[in-house]
């Protein structure tokens, strides 16, 4: 088994508004080469059933829904998420310290931890829509900051853009995962 196999870094997105096509795509991927990312609209449409029908075909799961509210609310959504077995889950990372620290001691009591990771900023925002909303220093600035809030709360890693990796590599050092 190659080292890929052992750990595969592609993560395949089922972007699809129901099921069928992604349970096909999905047949059609050996599970020792990639894993798989459920977002809002599929899981909105199919719900935790769609996790088991993937998780029975051998495929680890990522749930990205970044999960944003009161502190409890979202530790229980990843207690949640993780009850059905998923790999990684995502929060976003503007909730806060407070938020990120809950969701990370909520899974840490659990037999079978998933993987949590931070949303910094959404690829759609540029600077001009961050200082709409009172983040000022522009979106680079802002993923720096938000990566490093996650990792100081305790989480696994960020997602962010190959853009981004190199400056947060440096920034947040060699155990966050990117």
């Amino acid at each position: 088994m190659t080292a890929a196999e052992r750990d595969p870094r592609v993560i395949v997105a089922l972007d699809f508004p129901e099921a069928d096509p992604a349970l096909a795509l999905a047949r059609r991927l050996p599970p020792a080469a990639c894993r798989l990312k459920v977002g809002k609209e599929l899981f909105v449409a199919e719900g935790p059933p769609l996790l088991a029908r993937l998780a029975d075909l051998g495929h680890q799961v990522f749930l990205d829904l970044k999960f944003h509210d009161i502190p409890n609310t979202v530790a229980a959504a990843c207690a949640a998420a993780a009850r059905h077995g998923v790999w990684m889950a995502n929060v976003h990372a503007l909730g806060g310290r407070r938020m990120m620290e809950a969701a990370m001691e909520r899974l840490e009591g659990l037999p079978e931890r998933p993987l949590l990771v931070a949303v910094t900023v959404l690829t759609s925002m540029g600077d001009a829509d961050l200082a709409e909303i009172g983040l000022a220093g522009g979106a680079e600035e802002a993923v720096r900051r938000l990566a490093l809030l996650a990792r100081d709360s305790g989480l696994d890693g960020v997602v962010c853009s190959a853009r981004e990796a190199p400056a947060l590599r440096r920034a947040a050092g060699d155990g966050f995962m990117l």
